[in-house]
């Protein structure tokens, strides 16, 4: 297979969720893109659609334990509007613990989902 794999970069991400259903909904309201579910691995999952296919890093969310609340790594997720998704972020049953941060390449905010894993939501 060949495709779009950044040498000596992140290649691919996977968020543990206690329950894929409300996972499903709290990625594609934050997002605003639903997430295509996929079987025939050990797990069922459920992946993050670039809009532009191998354009960008990738994931999917599966069922697993999550490590402690917070705790985790940071998975950064792209938004239109990172005010916005904060919004949708704490709508949704997630929870915001950052003001908005700006950095030269955009702004981002760091939240939490509703399972405890930190998520950024980020926008150019």
């Amino acid at each position: 297979m060949t495709g779009f794999v950044p040498e000596n970069a992140v290649v691919w991400t996977e968020l543990p969720v206690s329950d894929m259903a409300r996972a499903k909904a709290f990625y594609a309201a934050v997002v605003g893109n639903e997430l295509t579910e996929q079987e025939g691995g050990p797990n069922p999952m459920a992946f993050f659609k670039s809009k532009e296919e191998q354009t960008a890093i990738a994931g999917h969310i599966y069922p697993g334990k999550p490590a402690a609340r917070g705790t985790g790594p940071t998975v950064h997720l792209a938004v239109d509007s990172v005010e916005a998704a904060m919004k949708r972020v704490a709508a949704n049953g997630g929870e915001v613990v950052s003001p908005v941060i700006e950095i030269p390449a955009g702004k981002f905010a760091y939240c939490l989902d509703p399972d405890g894993n930190s998520i950024g939501v980020f926008s150019a």
